[in-house]
């Protein structure tokens, strides 16, 4: 059984056929999805989604960098409330995004710090985004760092030096369709890292693994992933797929 820890299966890029998407991952073995939130636009998506695969879909709950305008505070209040009303498995995806626009990384900070603060409050992991901001991201959580702070570095890109660092605030590196590049580079060094420190994930329907690079991705190629991180480790299938879901449910704990 392979577990998909971070896929944004309520996206519009599914309307069309997410019932058969839905089939096609479940037949490939994939019976755990977590999916990590945006902004508000999509909550009730998300809360339709989790309606029609209640036993399969796990839903998180955050205000992601790239939504972090001038109305930040108006929607971490909605990520509070939906928090009072029903249980969530992780505060996510947060972090900060350095690629798309710069001029807000002051308050990227302040939401990521708020949204740390609000997953210790609930004692759940985060799942964090971070797009070209390694240092930045580091350096909120160096201001969090306690034995409540856990979760999932989501689509690792860095370095093996950041990779170990990571791994030093208690986060599991998600591992997805950049592993399978051929300028991905993170295959170099993956097999240094201990199997027990990563999982899996797709984040559909972005970054598909080759050979389906540049096409839209679903959670179904989740089994490309784990073929190639197969490779890396030079064990089977089967062991990356059992120690990928273990490793995913020490964090969720379910």
């Amino acid at each position: 059984m392979l577990t998909d820890t971070h896929t944004h299966l309520y996206s519009e890029a599914f309307d069309e056929d997410r019932s058969e998407m839905m089939e096609r991952a479940l037949a490939a073995g994939i019976h755990r999805f977590f999916i990590p939130a945006i902004d508000s636009s999509y909550t009730d998506a998300m809360y339709r989604l989790e309606q029609d695969y209640p036993n399969n879909v796990h839903l998180m709950m955050g205000l992601h960098p790239t939504s972090v305008k001038e109305n930040y505070e108006e929607e971490l209040a909605h990520v509070e409330t939906q928090f009072e009303q029903r249980e969530f498995v992780a505060v996510g995806e947060i972090g900060i995004d350095l690629y798309w626009d710069t001029s807000t990384l002051e308050i990227q900070k302040k939401a990521f710090k708020k949204q740390i603060q609000l997953a210790k409050r609930y004692h759940l992991p985060i799942v964090i985004h971070c797009r070209e901001s390694f240092d930045e991201i580091f350096e909120v959580l160096e201001t969090e760092r306690d034995d409540d702070l856990y979760g999932i570095f989501h689509c690792f890109t860095g370095t093996k030096e950041q990779a170990m660092r990571a791994i030093g605030f208690n986060m599991k590196l998600g591992i997805g369709g950049v592993v399978t590049f051929k300028n991905g580079k993170i295959d170099r060094f993956l097999n240094e890292i201990d199997i027990r420190h990563i999982v899996l994930e797709t984040d559909s329907p972005y970054l598909s693994p080759v050979p389906y690079r540049g096409k839209r991705n679903e959670s179904s190629y989740l089994s490309l992933v784990c073929k190639k991180v197969a490779e890396v480790y030079d064990i089977s299938e089967e062991e990356v797929a059992t120690i990928t879901t273990a490793n995913s449910k020490e964090v969720f704990g379910i």
